[in-house]
């Protein structure tokens, strides 16, 4: 008699959970169709554009953090899914739109849309009562279905499976800074920021150079009085003379800021780019083996899955990576674990794996709440991954893309998505258009 297909469950579809939902359609031999709870009515995740902040008209939290001008800081030719790449007519750095729309493409082309229960908000996912020795007992998973309260309705179904797909751009992390909740003026995390006009004329404070630290500045810089960027670090290269770069705040007064270097500013508003931290409402981690910081959640086996419960998979935890091309290797790992086509180690050889590479990234210098931040290192995970379960690696090209674009950005932020790329093969590659060079080679000629 053939064994029952694997029934599994897709939290969010956003680009992971619909990287994940395609890929188990693609195996109908052995998963049944997934079934995937979306909390709004859209694909696409922080990808979907809102005007809204705060709360929608349910009382839930805004998910999305995008902000009307944003373009993507990573090209397009290493942001595609590998079976699914953008249309090449379009310019290697993208309006958010254009990043929506592909993943709309995406959905219709793989089928993913009947699979989808849209306004459905998972509850609560927790491990099912054991059944018999030696079986794996699953989940139970309750939702909730956003509606009238007539109409409201809550479910809770078993699934072998769970892949956890809601992003982490959606919870902010406010820093402790002394004097903070004193200050009188606008105050906002960069999640609430949608465009920069409402701040025409002020005084503003940003606090972080991270990406979205950074581009605001860019935006804010043609509009506000001022603009300064409080920041650890290095000057950011390319910023306009009009945005002042200091060090971090060392507290906040009702109408300043002051900072480590004890200068002081005066500030009308006070935007926070400092992040987000992990927002799991729906899990008990403790139950899970799992703790949080705000920064982290651990001990996950390759950043995956829980050692005690390696049928649960969270998908797209990393950051500073190539998101879609990482979800695309993580799904097809999980994938392998679920079909027995990758054996893990034992409970507790994966804990004590995850505590020696913690311990090797401790040893570097580096800070426990940075473990998940991949850089360089997501070629060689990515690799790994496609070792271990068997499925072909990503092109050579995205990694040599990715390390130009990002020494582009080092040289100049306001300039570098000028540039455009082109993919020639799995190990080839050509700038196409770069403005500065273009601009320089222009000016020789005059």
């Amino acid at each position: 008699m053939a064994s029952p297909k694997l029934c599994v469950a897709v939290i969010g579809a956003g680009a992971a959970g619909l990287c994940a939902a395609r890929h188990i359609l693609a195996s109908p031999d052995t998963f049944a169709p997934p079934v995937v709870f979306e909390a709004s009515d859209h694909v696409g995740g922080t990808w979907v554009y809102t005007e809204e902040t705060g709360e929608d008209a349910n009382g839930w939290p805004i998910h999305s953090s995008m902000y009307r001008d944003l373009r993507t800081n990573l090209p397009k030719e290493v942001m595609a899914f590998p079976d699914f790449p953008f249309d090449p007519s379009l310019p290697s750095f993208l309006h958010h739109s254009a990043v929506l729309a592909y993943l709309e493409r995406y959905t219709e082309h793989f089928g993913i849309q009947d699979h989808i229960r849209f306004r459905w908000k998972v509850d609560n996912v927790r491990p099912a009562p054991k059944r018999k020795e030696g079986i794996p007992s699953g989940w139970d998973v309750t939702a909730t279905r956003q509606a009238p309260a007539p109409m409201r309705q809550q479910l809770t179904e078993h699934f072998d499976a769970i892949m956890v797909c809601t992003g982490h751009y959606s919870s902010p992390f406010i820093p402790s800074i002394p004097g903070l909740d004193s200050f009188q003026g606008c105050l906002l995390h960069s999640h609430s920021f949608r465009h920069p006009e409402p701040f025409a004329g002020l005084s503003v404070v940003l606090v972080g150079a991270g990406p979205s630290g950074v581009d605001l500045a860019l935006l804010l810089s043609p509009v506000a009085a001022r603009v300064v960027l409080s920041h650890q670090g290095s000057p950011v290269c390319g910023m306009p003379g009009t945005v002042m770069q200091v060090p971090p705040p060392l507290r906040v007064a009702e109408d300043s800021v002051v900072f480590k270097d004890g200068s002081e500013v005066q500030a009308d508003a006070l935007i926070l780019c400092t992040g987000y931290q992990y927002h799991f409402p729906f899990l008990d981690l403790a139950q899970l083996g799992l703790q949080k910081t705000d920064y982290g959640v651990g001990p996950l086996f390759q950043h995956l899955l829980p050692p005690q419960h390696p049928s649960l998979f969270f998908i797209g935890l990393c950051q500073q990576i190539c998101p879609f091309p990482h979800f695309h290797c993580q799904v097809l790992f999980a994938l392998a674990v679920l079909t027995g086509c990758c054996p893990l180690p034992s409970a507790a050889e994966m804990e004590a794996d995850v505590q020696a590479q913690l311990d090797q990234y401790l040893r570097s210098g580096r800070l426990s709440r940075y473990f998940h931040r991949l850089k360089e290192q997501q070629w060689s995970y990515a690799k790994e991954l496609a070792h271990l379960a068997g499925f072909p690696p990503l092109p050579p090209a995205l990694q040599e893309i990715y390390d130009a674009a990002r020494a582009n950005r080092a040289l100049d932020v306001a300039t570098y998505r000028g540039r455009n790329y082109r993919l020639l093969g799995p190990n080839a590659w050509e700038v196409v258009q770069d403005p500065v060079r273009d601009r320089a080679r222009d000016d020789h000629a005059l």
